[in-house]
């Protein structure tokens, strides 16, 4: 008789491995649940605060006018994320979208944007130096400081600082497509200093995307930071949108930006979401700690396995992010398509590499969610390229992305 295992296509040894894992990685969940519990207390104290009642929960229609929801949600982000002020809405379509807003809102013809963790990721490149709408479109000029060892070349950033007409610099939290480990909010911050000890007149902008609850604070230091609702902050109940949020000043140029020169702040109708947005900032706390789990869980099983991955387990995260180095296309493929095989959704379905809009080499996404394209439910991808990386992340439950990465390690081993 098959076992519930074996019908779900995870293989008997994968099964003993994962078992001798769980009991290594035990010990490294306190750390986890331990933030986690000051995030859900915050998270819990700004909801007292604002006094959330169901009446935050309306629909609203056409302008959008006296939005009691969306403004006090606007204040509950800026609370929990210690900043002066937030933009938190349904109308950003993702991540890269929110942070296209962010820097359109900041930067005119002439400035120069100024990254400090080397090239962004690839669909936000196409934002800042592609063709027809871009920021190089406008007269937008764009310099990077690429990272040396793995780290922030402080020596380079402070040359290029020299230049006059940076007007805002710009960092990554997350690895993206890259291997090495993502920046802490405490390196973030130091970074932060460096700049502003240099430069005083520059803008810190902070793509916060894959981040959001990893740690016990954000980085509220910024002038402006920026995520997704559809990862870490909507806790898989989001059905769509982001946030920006830092001073205040630079809020309402973002709310310009997405709306228009005057309404801000003001307008933008929330279709009748806002239920699922409250709700789901109140559970992302847990949900990301989940996901940290099983990130764990992933690095520890696929080292045991004798792959490379990053970080290792036990090792400090500032993301949901892990990294594990197959070595071939074949490897690439294989594990997506496991994870594709143990989601909820699409299940039977077997992704493929394909030319993906905005990207540099063909990628392999894995992403059988209620959401299409939410990072924070358990999902897998990777670019067609040496020395081929597949990137795991997300998971709603812990149990349930086990299963996931269960049957992605097996496709592995097969």
């Amino acid at each position: 008789m098959q076992t519930v295992f074996e019908e779900i296509g995870i293989h008997e040894k994968i099964v003993k491995l994962t078992e001798e894992a769980e009991t290594e990685i035990r010990p490294l969940f306190r750390a986890v649940e331990k933030t986690e519990a000051k995030n859900q207390a915050m998270v819990l104290s700004a909801f007292r605060k604002h006094k959330i009642a169901s009446a935050h929960f309306n629909p609203t229609s056409g302008y959008g006018y006296d939005d009691l929801g969306r403004d006090t949600l606007d204040l509950v982000y800026a609370d929990v994320f210690g900043t002066e002020a937030a933009l938190v809405r349904p109308h950003f379509i993702s991540g890269t979208h929110t942070l296209t807003v962010m820097l359109f809102a900041v930067l005119r013809p002439g400035d120069v944007l100024l990254s400090l963790t080397g090239d962004p990721y690839d669909t936000l490149t196409d934002v800042i130096t592609g063709g027809s709408g871009s920021l190089r479109d406008f007269g937008i000029g764009y310099d990077k400081v690429d990272l040396k060892d793995n780290g922030v070349d402080y020596a380079g950033v402070e040359k290029a600082l020299k230049n006059e007409k940076i007007k805002a610099v710009f960092i990554t939290r997350s690895k993206g497509y890259a291997w090495r480990e993502s920046l802490s909010v405490a390196e973030m911050e130091k970074l932060t200093a460096f700049v502003r000890e240099r430069r005083s007149d520059v803008l810190v902008l902070i793509d916060n995307c894959y981040g959001e609850f990893v740690e016990e604070r954000e980085p509220s230091f910024a002038d402006l930071f920026a995520g997704s609702l559809i990862k870490n902050p909507g806790g898989g109940l989001a059905p769509s949108g982001g946030y920006i949020a830092g001073k205040a000043e630079y809020v309402r140029l973002a709310a310009d930006r997405l709306t228009a020169p005057g309404l801000g702040l003001e307008g933008g109708a929330n279709f009748g979401v806002m239920k699922e947005l409250y709700m789901g900032f109140f559970m992302a706390p847990h949900v990301v700690s989940e996901a940290i789990k099983c990130a764990i869980l992933c690095g520890a099983l696929m080292e045991k396995m004798g792959f490379a991955v990053c970080p290792r387990p036990g090792e400090a995260r500032s993301d949901i992010i892990q990294a594990i180095k197959l070595g071939t296309t074949e490897g690439v493929i294989g594990f997506c398509q496991g994870m594709q095989a143990c989601s909820p959704v699409d299940s039977f379905v077997s992704p493929v590499p394909w030319a993906m809009p905005g990207y540099q080499n063909e990628v392999i996404m894995a992403a059988g969610a209620f959401t299409q394209g939410a990072s924070i439910e358990i999902s897998a991808d990777g670019p067609i390229r040496p020395p081929y990386v597949a990137y795991m992340q997300g998971g709603l439950t812990y149990e349930s992305a086990k299963l996931a990465v269960m049957r992605a390690a097996t496709n592995v081993l097969k």
